[in-house]
């Protein structure tokens, strides 16, 4: 396999200990800061908060069920409330919070189990700024029985969102997941595809709006996305049998791996798994498969594996993606002339693929511990975390960030390279917010993405542009007959691990 490989962009580190002066300040808030949920996340994402903007300690405090991180607030001088946001609760717990003193209140929502959309319209109605890293549903909802596949999914907890958008246009604006991925990859694609064009001589001008960028995209010959990502991060103690063991939160990977597998399904697609559904109601671009995203497998590439095996695990991104790049044919209510495929490739920390076996080969039964490993008990690797646009003139492009766990520990505190991947699009989606205050609900994907990538870029560690001449088919026939398309390598149908 060839690899062509640029960097782009600065990869400059910088200690915690650097004056605050020499990292650049966003502006002030103004008014409460509520922060909703302090696991891996909202630990990680504090410090930017306070590198990163005019705030006070005292007009910060956080909402958590648990103790889990309280050191951290207490040498900060961070408020903290114990509670569990609940369906009953969530508007006299939160309400007071955010009318507490003068200025405009911003809500960052880093919990699981907690209504994003009934938290997003709380805030909205009280002119707060908000801001979540994923479309999260109340306590219940994953591993509700009594509900259908096609309801506990991602396109279903999405269109909720996009229902309130259409229902109240405009006002205040409410950033809907904006992490690493759903979020930064949504960035990563719009600056991915402006390489190709500009290296295939496609590119005119550069799109200003969401029908250019979808018109680029089909001329480009794109046919479809990878969110290819690759955990290398190990730890310097074994993983211990009945105990899951991640990267980051384990309660958000166990959730969005026991839904089922989802992806943007593609205009050039000719053919489709026997246990593929199509949604009978909203925007039309996914399908799902009638089986959990985390025991689900693809082939895909990334920079150092080159090809790997990746989990298919459902995410926003992987919808709103394949979406926005759609073009249609007469109008944006008619079908579709062009989308592309879109779906996560997913290998995460090999302690989490032992978690994963261990999960699946005794079915129904969580491990009773969970464990998410710290930045000192991590010995060395990184996150390569990017996009892959597959199926144009150049092959396929790989685009993203190249993080270690020893240029993280230089960034900042509390965080691995996972975290730091998710923190620093938080840092991002709230500067944006910032910047534009009346913006109404929005997706990372109708942000400002070189703005975003901007903030985000100096805690990514290499941010670089690779392309490969890879395909699913490289290798395939050998010694046992495969059911695959090789009139097509890029056929989701040579994608999909049987």
């Amino acid at each position: 396999m060839t690899a062509d490989s640029r960097p782009v962009g600065p990869t400059a580190a910088a200690s915690d200990t650097t004056p605050a002066a020499t990292w650049p300040n966003y502006g002030r808030l103004d008014g409460p800061v509520v922060i909703i949920g302090f696991g891996s996340i909202g630990r990680a994402t504090l410090p930017l908060i306070e590198r990163h903007f005019t705030v006070d300690p005292s007009q910060i405090v956080v909402v958590t069920p648990d103790s889990e991180n309280d050191g951290i607030l207490a040498e900060r001088g961070i408020r903290k409330i114990v509670a569990t946001i609940t369906p009953d609760n969530y508007e006299e717990t939160l309400t007071p919070l955010l009318e507490a003193g003068p200025g405009q209140a911003f809500c960052v929502n880093l919990s699981v189990d907690t209504s994003s959309l009934a938290i997003l319209t709380l805030c909205r109605s009280l002119g707060a700024l908000y801001i979540d890293t994923v479309v999260e549903p109340w306590l219940g909802f994953y591993y509700d029985e009594s509900t259908s596949a096609a309801d506990r999914s991602n396109y279903a907890l999405r269109e909720t969102v996009l229902a309130e958008r259409r229902a109240n246009p405009g006002g205040t604006t409410a950033v809907s997941a904006c992490g690493a991925n759903p979020g930064m990859v949504s960035w990563f694609v719009k600056q991915a595809l402006l390489d190709i064009a500009g290296d295939t001589g496609t590119l005119a001008t550069v799109p200003t709006s969401r029908a250019e960028w979808a018109a680029l995209m089909q001329a480009t010959g794109v046919k479809g996305v990878h969110i290819a990502e690759r955990d290398t991060q190990r730890a310097a103690k074994p993983k211990d049998r009945k105990t899951f063991v991640n990267t980051w939160s384990v309660e958000g990977f166990l959730s969005e791996g026991q839904q089922p597998a989802e992806l943007g399904w593609g205009t050039h697609e000719t053919w489709e798994p026997d246990n593929a559904r199509h949604h009978s109601t909203g925007c039309g671009a996914a399908i799902f498969l009638l089986q959990p995203g985390a025991n689900t497998r693809v082939r895909s590439w990334c920079p150092t594996p080159g090809a790997q095996f990746g989990f298919l695990v459902t995410h926003n991104e992987a919808i709103s993606i394949a979406d926005f790049f759609t073009v249609h044919r007469d109008g944006a209510g008619d079908a579709a002339e062009f989308r592309p495929t879109v779906h996560y490739a997913y290998h995460p920390a090999d302690d989490a693929v032992l978690s994963l076996h261990e999960l699946f080969g005794h079915p129904g039964s969580v491990q009773p511990h969970q464990h998410i490993l710290e930045e000192d008990e991590i010995v060395d690797g990184l996150d390569e975390l990017g996009v892959l646009l597959y199926g144009h003139a150049k092959n396929a492009y790989w685009f993203g960030s190249r993080l270690s766990i020893e240029e993280t520990r230089l960034l900042a505190p509390y965080q691995n390279a996972t975290g730091m991947q998710v923190s620093s699009a938080v840092l991002a989606g709230m500067v944006w917010a910032l910047e534009n205050p009346e913006a109404g609900i929005v997706e990372s994907d109708d942000m400002d993405f070189e703005r975003c990538l901007e903030v985000q870029r100096p805690y990514l560690g290499p941010v670089e542009g690779i392309y490969t001449d890879w395909t699913p088919l490289v290798g395939r026939g050998g010694l046992f007959p495969e059911d695959i398309d090789e009139s097509d390598p890029w056929q989701f149908r040579n994608v999909l691990v049987h």
